[in-house]
């Protein structure tokens, strides 16, 4: 049996592109996942390894589908190669586990996907570096308006209403109001 696997790190990001290159290469089933490619702690990732019989074949678009770290890279390649299958990357045609040099191949994948993961984290933070500086703010957007603030401020200071009855005016939970800092 010939399986596909194919992942993206966000609901955002589209698979059709790997899709159809593995609907191309013949995959009967092909896992589907959007998960973070920095851990093997993926469901879909995991039911594959465990369908996998002597004989089968792993096809993946890119060797950072399967995963981002080096030591997570060879155990998945480790996993497949003992449940008797093979592991293929359309990528990176070499990366061919059924040859004599699987081994020194997916180490050096594995450190080139490790390094990429680098690059995109570097650049990433420059990224939003440079946002900041340009007052670009992140994070969920504020329950409560300014004047919403100083009111709410001004109402529990005073004591003479509860959190809670102070937050259902404003239809917030009375932990947005207990943390209201002047």
């Amino acid at each position: 049996m010939i399986y596909g696997y194919a992942r993206v790190s966000t609901d955002a990001q589209d698979l059709t592109g790997q899709l159809d290159q593995l609907k191309a290469l013949g995959c009967s089933k092909v896992f589907r996942e959007k998960e973070s490619g920095a851990t093997a702690e993926r469901p879909k990732l995991k039911r594959l390894l465990r369908m996998l019989a002597p004989g089968d074949l792993v096809v993946t678009p890119a060797v950072d589908r399967l995963s981002r770290d080096t030591t997570d890279l060879l155990v998945i390649a480790r996993d497949i190669q003992r449940a008797g299958a093979g592991l293929k990357s359309i990528a990176e045609p070499i990366l061919d586990t059924t040859s004599d040099f699987a081994e020194v191949v997916l180490a050096v994948l594995g450190i080139a996907a490790k390094f990429e993961r680098r690059r995109i984290t570097e650049r990433t933070a420059l990224g939003r570096s440079q946002a900041k500086a340009r007052g670009v703010k992140f994070g969920r957007k504020p329950k409560l308006t300014g004047h919403q603030r100083r009111e709410a401020l001004k109402r529990r200071d005073s004591g003479k209403e509860t959190l809670r009855e102070i937050a259902l005016s404003y239809d917030v939970s009375h932990q947005t109001i207990s943390r209201l800092k002047a």
